[in-house]
């Protein structure tokens, strides 16, 4: 095969074509496309191995070339012009390999456009500290940082820097100047090109996954020097994302992290996708931490239990409950009441809310 990555482009178009965020590749079966949630087999032959192992091996670059023959799997970014550009995973499972591209669109999206609340908007303003967005893989985490930054990038003077594995949107200056760095290729792990990163004059700081407590301990460095942090986190739930920072922590250091975190941490938002009720794709769904007096007095003292009573209690700060967020779908027609129902964690709440029955707000969190 001359030149097995322009062998796969009519693959590639036909993935863009039905819309799929996704493409799995591996031996022995058509490609598999994600559409709407829902993985759909491609109308093709069964591929082979040797196919997509000549793949892998005409699309990944030099440098993580011996890390794909040593350890059999490497993440790097693939451009393929028209067709789009793309996150890949490269691996191997029982002896053959497989590959998962996942399309990543290179215009950064607006909030609007990803069918989030504009309002959002607020966290990127932040002067410094940490906002998180969370949520499950595939849950849209990495496209509404995107936004965020977009809109950074148009009503902002800012240098922002992103730590990102690999690079997934690529910024042009228009107010801001952005430096994107990527990891195995510009830099060797997140937390060198975190400490770098602060010898760069950054006003923002873009990383892609808080991964480890080396990472999350320098992105809190960050923030109690004046620097906005933005990040990932693998969480379902506000009160999850929470406590999952506090794990990079040993029990002896769990006072000292409370007050670090409730002084730096100003935002959590968990998001998820849910099927649109015309079919047409997917809707974001979220729920949002904004950290006001109380909530960093409950975090000082670790009563992760009392998160939920804290988002529900912050509205005036901008907090809103997954519940808020759900009502405003439905209501709006973007989401089935069905599938809003089957997706709250308080669901007779808002089954409730749907009603125009206003459920108790604003308690005291004591």
């Amino acid at each position: 095969m001359s030149d097995p990555a322009a062998a796969f482009d009519a693959l590639l178009r036909l993935a863009v074509e039905a819309g799929a965020s996704d493409i799995h590749l591996r031996a022995g079966r058509p490609a598999l496309f994600r559409v709407s949630g829902d993985l759909v087999p491609a109308e093709m032959p069964p591929l082979e191995a040797a196919a997509i192992g000549a793949f892998v091996a005409a699309t990944v670059p030099d440098v993580f070339r011996g890390a794909w023959e040593r350890d059999h799997q490497a993440d790097y970014a693939l451009d393929r012009g028209d067709l789009g550009r793309y996150r890949v995973n490269a691996y191997r499972q029982r002896g053959t390999p497989g590959v998962v591209l996942r399309l990543v669109k290179t215009r950064p999206p607006a909030l609007a456009e990803l069918g989030l609340d504009p309002s959002l908007a607020r966290l990127a303003e932040f002067g410094s500290g940490i906002v998180l967005v969370c949520g499950p893989t595939g849950s849209g985490k990495s496209s509404t940082l995107a936004a965020l930054l977009r809109h950074l990038n148009e009503t902002a003077d800012l240098h922002v820097v992103t730590l990102e594995d690999p690079v997934e949107y690529l910024f042009a200056d228009e107010r801001c100047a952005f430096s994107q760095r990527e990891v195995g290729l510009d830099v060797p792990d997140f937390g060198s090109g975190l400490r770098a990163a602060l010898r760069q004059d950054p006003d923002v700081i873009l990383i892609g996954e808080m991964r480890d407590r080396a990472t999350f301990e320098t992105a809190l460095q960050a923030a109690e020097t004046g620097h906005l942090v933005l990040s990932t986190l693998h969480a379902g739930t506000t009160q999850q994302a929470v406590q999952r920072l506090f794990e990079f922590f040993p029990p002896e250091e769990a006072a000292a992290a409370r007050r670090a975190i409730a002084a730096s941490l100003r935002a959590v938002v968990v998001q998820a996708l849910l099927p649109r009720a015309d079919g047409a794709g997917v809707a974001p769904a979220s729920e949002v931490l904004v950290v006001d007096a109380l909530a960093r007095r409950v975090l000082g003292e670790g009563q992760f239990e009392k998160i939920g009573d804290v988002v529900e209690a912050g509205k005036d700060a901008g907090s809103r409950t997954l519940n808020a967020d759900l009502h405003r779908l439905v209501r709006a027609g973007v989401v089935a009441k069905s599938v809003a129902l089957e997706r709250s964690q308080a669901p007779r709440a808002l089954e409730m809310l749907l009603a125009g029955i206003q459920t108790a707000t604003g308690r005291i969190v004591s």
